[in-house]
């Protein structure tokens, strides 16, 4: 027995084994996006699956040819998934205009009305959102289901009626709270006055609880006020952004989101002001007018 040869022979082996390993891997996947590649037709969703495959493969493959033919395949994947979203987007879109309604914007992203779709083809997805927020969870690419969950979320959204002076006047309570909160345990008044969106959405939906609440904090007893809405009635007070409180007119206020705000869903709010265009507010103030 010759242990310094051994020793060598199995060191070699050690490191050549995960090579080895990574090689029968990578042609294992590629013979499977070939065999999807010289179909008549190309299957979108199964090549997205092939494709998660050969790029987990290709990972530990120190190939240029291979990475050539992985980025290949990638794009003609994608390619293969966006006709497919067309062409349910077509079909969902005569379904719209059967019932005398308009479909803009291209797949991955449909407007209808104030409504966006996203459409998700890899997960055979799709939802419905206000602006940035989802309305739905993902539901299944059915033409029947994303028509019956638009129609209940347009009743819910696009045709909210809001009471705008008691909504602003709610607003203008939850922020005074706020203020006076901070301002007693700080000791001094938040610079400007303006105190966290979110914040005081938070604050207005404790204060829309009843006595039954308070008395037995449950589920059954919460009074839900969603965050889609409060977004809509935000959007709806900007015509009359105003509440009158002991004969003093306060007008509200919003602070723009820097962008490590606008990153966090719980330090701003983005509204629209078109489906798909909009802003992030980060902070509400009032100001005392006349």
């Amino acid at each position: 027995m010759n242990p310094e040869l051994l020793a060598q022979l199995q060191a070699a082996q050690t490191v050549l084994e995960p090579q080895f390993k990574a090689l029968r891997g990578a042609t294992s996947a590629l013979a499977q996006a070939a065999r999807l590649a010289g179909g008549d037709t190309l299957d979108a969703l199964a090549m997205q699956k092939a494709l998660v495959k050969l790029q987990q493969a290709g990972a530990g493959v120190e190939e240029p040819a291979l990475h050539d033919a992985v980025a290949a395949f990638a794009a003609a994947t994608q390619q293969a998934l966006d006709d497919l979203a067309f062409d349910f987007a077509r079909e969902l879109k005569a379904a719209f205009e059967r019932r005398g309604q308009t479909v803009e914007g291209r797949p991955p992203t449909l407007v209808v009305d104030a409504l966006v779709l996203n459409i998700d083809m890899g997960a055979r997805k799709a939802q419905w959102l206000y602006g940035k927020e989802p309305l739905t969870r993902p539901l299944p690419l059915s033409i029947d289901a994303l028509l019956k969950a638009y129609d209940t979320q347009r009743k819910i959204i696009v045709e909210r009626q809001l009471d705008t002076p008691s909504f602003v006047g709610e607003l203008l309570q939850a922020w005074q709270q706020l203020l006076d909160e901070r301002t007693e345990r700080s000791g001094r008044r938040p610079a400007g006055g303006r105190i966290n969106i979110v914040e005081t959405y938070s604050k207005l939906v404790l204060n829309r609880q009843s006595a039954r609440f308070w008395n037995a904090p449950s589920r059954s007893t919460f009074r839900d006020y969603e965050r889609p809405l409060f977004v809509r009635d935000l959007v709806l007070a900007q015509a009359a952004p105003t509440a009158t409180v002991n004969g003093q007119r306060h007008r509200l206020r919003l602070g723009g989101a820097t962008k490590s705000q606008a990153d966090s869903a719980m330090r701003s709010i983005w509204l629209p002001n078109g489906p798909l265009d909009g802003d992030y507010y980060a902070d509400i103030t009032f100001e005392v007018e006349g």
